[in-house]
């Protein structure tokens, strides 16, 4: 990227974001509803689809940080469109693929590609170099929020999908509004232009230090505060994509009808919305850290009293509803802190660090969980996994200072 970009008008900008995000997280909240489908098609066990899913994640993170510096250094759209073209190749081989290994490379590495060419990092670096600190924190709050009306208004069509044109067409007509990531990249096109000017939302362009991409990573894993957010990040990823993936399962093995799985994801993504642009304006006025704290504290709560409460459909919308307010709402803030602390010109490169801590995390509370499902028969263990991470992502955001920079500022904000 160079020294200093054309200002994106806001509107456009933060529009495009959510659509970006609507589709391309909308589109993975419901792969937890083709489980059953898949295995019972194939015969495989609940560890092979699982473990799809956890090397999809694991992709995912580990590609961050090489797509958020691709992102920072040549522009957004770039990486958006061949992220769209990488998601519907990746969801039609999802649903041609009969062999383990074809299915692994095309769910698994193929759309966790395109998930970090599609995702927040991306955005983020656009939108955190376009909105000013005083409303970055609302900025990404908003487009989170985005994120989660595409889990509401997708997971709903995506069980629509299966039931009337069976789970591999459904996948095949996930593949054909993938594409639409690619025109709504557009409004994320940044242009380059000599001299620093304001933006119609009152700020400027950013001034950048003479620090290139290795010796802002140099600074970043210094920087004790950017090491425990990445840390407590890996529980956000452990936690949420157990849920995901394997909450319908759950419900269905404790004999709850399979609507009332769809109806918890999309409670899921509907209080989401609620929550993640809450926090996301709550970080503008609450120390970021202690938001984070709190939200890992609650999650682990909530889970508790699930557990403890008789399974039935209202516990379920209820569970669902309470943690879906605090699904995504650890992403804004999360983002926040990072572009406070080190600056906004890295800003997709080192906020895929932190993100591919939480996809680590990710991996393992798929991948274990349909490990330890096969083995004891049961997802009880996993669950009071999530519950001690979640205490411990508690203690690890304390005692964050957010306005703690590195030794050398990376960019000016």
């Amino acid at each position: 990227m160079p020294p200093s970009v054309r200002p994106l008008p806001l509107g456009p900008l933060l529009l495009c974001s959510a659509l970006v995000v609507t589709l391309s997280m909308g589109i993975r909240h419901g792969f937890g509803l083709w489980l059953q489908p898949i295995i019972m098609a194939h015969g495989w066990q609940r560890e092979d689809f699982a473990l799809a899913l956890a090397l999809q994640n694991l992709v995912w993170g580990a590609a961050g940080p090489f797509v958020g510096w691709w992102a920072d250094r040549t522009g957004a759209w770039r990486v958006l469109w061949t992220g769209a073209a990488l998601y519907a190749l990746g969801l039609l081989g999802m649903a041609t693929s009969g062999h383990l290994l074809m299915f692994n490379i095309s769910t698994g590495v193929t759309i966790g590609l395109a998930q970090a060419c599609t995702t927040y990092a991306v955005v983020y670096g656009v939108v955190g170099r376009h909105v000013s600190a005083e409303r970055r924190s609302w900025a990404m709050g908003l487009v989170a929020a985005a994120g989660s009306f595409g889990q509401f208004l997708m997971v709903p069509v995506s069980s629509w999908l299966i039931q009337n044109l069976g789970w591999s067409h459904a996948l095949m007509a996930l593949a054909a509004s993938a594409l639409l990531i690619a025109p709504a990249a557009i409004g994320l096109r940044e242009q380059r232009q000599s001299n620093s000017a304001p933006s119609p939302s009152g700020t400027t362009a950013t001034t950048e230090a003479p620090l290139g991409a290795l010796a802002a990573l140099r600074e970043a894993f210094r920087h004790r505060d950017y090491l425990l957010l990445t840390a407590g990040y890996f529980v956000c990823g452990f936690q949420v994509a157990f849920i995901a993936v394997h909450l319908p399962s759950y419900l269905k093995d404790n004999q709850l009808e399979p609507q009332v799985a769809t109806t918890a994801l999309a409670l899921i993504g509907l209080f989401n919305v609620f929550g993640t642009y809450t926090v996301g304006v709550l970080g503008q006025h609450l120390k970021k850290n202690l938001i984070l704290s709190a939200i890992y504290l609650l999650r682990a709560i909530v889970m508790v009293l699930f557990l403890l409460t008789p399974l039935t459909p209202l516990s379920v919308g209820v569970f669902a509803a309470t943690m879906g307010a605090l699904w995504l709402s650890t992403v804004p803030p999360t983002n926040a802190v990072v572009a406070q602390m080190m600056g906004v010109r890295h800003l997709s490169m080192l906020g895929g660090i932190v993100f591919f801590s939480h996809q680590i995390g990710s991996f393992l509370g798929v991948w274990l969980a349909g490990r330890l499902y096969d083995t004891t028969g049961s997802y009880q263990v996993v669950w009071w996994i999530a519950i001690a991470l979640g205490l411990v992502a508690f203690a690890l955001n304390l005692p964050i200072q957010e306005h703690r920079q590195p030794a050398r500022r990376l960019v000016t904000a």
